[in-house]
């Protein structure tokens, strides 16, 4: 299974903190990850990796536009058309958190709290997985 082309798998994993540098110190000693820089966007996105597989991000928190959101680790889930899962997750109930967003050479995400107040991610992967 590729979790980038499944629909309904997890997919990625992304970190907002307000100190990327320590974070990478951090999960960098405790796991044995690697990070570099994304190409794709205009700030500080670090991607991370593990034997050479990409498996998650780590961004500044200073890039979200609103100052009451706590550092955390998200959860991106696959989908294989964004506009009719954000639609069904709507009729059953979903509050949309962040609507359809592009991410330039990757694809389209929103965000969405479920009925039961829990906050997920997901993406439609535009690039070749």
């Amino acid at each position: 299974m590729n979790p980038f082309t499944t629909h309904g798998a997890f997919s990625w994993f992304e970190l907002l903190t307000g100190d990327v540098e320590g974070a990478k110190k951090f999960y960098g000693e405790v796991f044995g990850w690697e990070f570099k820089r994304a190409d794709n966007v205009d700030f500080d996105y670090q991607v991370v990796s593990l034997n050479g597989q990409e498996i998650a991000g780590i961004m500044d928190i200073q890039q979200c536009d609103d100052e009451k959101i706590p550092p955390h680790w998200g959860n991106y889930i696959t989908v294989t058309d964004i506009k009719v899962t954000l639609d069904k997750a709507k009729e059953l109930g979903a509050n949309v958190i962040v609507e359809i967003t592009s991410i330039p050479k990757v694809g389209d995400f929103a965000i969405i709290q479920d009925p039961q107040g829990a906050v997920i991610s997901m993406i439609e992967y535009k690039m070749a997985c």
